[in-house]
């Protein structure tokens, strides 16, 4: 059963009530920065230590969608790297299919975003250079094979991150870190409309209260019977 709006800010309002002052100011601070404009998407990433650290950095950079496809790989969360950061995140994982990569694309295509592969290619730009007049969703593959075909078939863009050492590449929680640094600010900057409307900032919240709140899901059952 899905609430109406009204419902969802009763909710919010009776699960605030058992969280500190301080905690729902934080609350109303951070959603001010949260955005959707930039999302992430982490394709068979099957190391715990580095996919975790690619969710706190999400966190850190204000980035609420992330998204994970699981064709070959399970994607697994060390909490003392993530340091519960999965839990202020929109995360949406895709695992029905044998190859979830071209689904994800097409969702993303139809919500208005560009494919972006992050990964050397022909005809690449180079990360400064690339601009933030559409949303945008980073794809990220494993180090060890790098993005599908799929991706490469269907990116919009491909951007190379500026090297200038022996090693071929960083590693994914590295490179995530410096997309983000670099995007986030130019959206952040520039004449973008890139916050969460005032519905998305409804449901985060109300997701926020739930992940907080210990007994949320009596306590909402006790208000509608859900």
């Amino acid at each position: 059963m899905s609430l109406t709006k009204i419902q969802k800010e009763l909710l919010l309002e009776k699960l605030t009530s058992f969280i500190s002052d301080n905690k729902n100011q934080l609350f109303d601070q951070i959603i001010q920065n949260r955005t959707r404009y930039l999302t992430l998407v982490l394709e068979d990433i099957y190391q715990a230590q580095n996919a975790s650290a690619v969710l706190r950095t999400a966190d850190c950079f204000g980035i609420q969608d992330v998204h994970i496809i699981e064709n070959r790989n399970e994607y697994t969360i060390n909490p003392d790297v993530a340091l519960g950061a999965s839990k202020w995140l929109s995360i949406y994982r895709y695992n029905e299919m044998e190859n979830n990569t071209i689904r994800v694309i097409q969702k993303l295509k139809a919500d208005g975003y560009k494919i972006v592969a992050t990964m050397p290619h022909k005809g690449d730009v180079l990360l400064p250079d690339m601009d933030m007049n559409q949303k945008t969703a980073l794809f990220f593959g494993t180090e060890l094979k790098g993005l599908s075909s799929v991706v490469q078939e269907h990116a919009d863009i491909f951007i190379k991150i500026p090297m200038y050492g022996f090693t071929e590449s960083y590693n994914i929680s590295v490179s995530a870190a410096l997309c983000l640094q670099e995007l986030s600010k130019k959206m952040r900057l520039g004449n973008i409309d890139w916050s969460l409307s005032e519905s998305e900032r409804l449901d985060v919240k109300l997701n926020w209260a739930r992940a907080t709140v210990r007994e949320s899901e009596r306590v909402e059952k006790t208000m509608f019977g859900i």
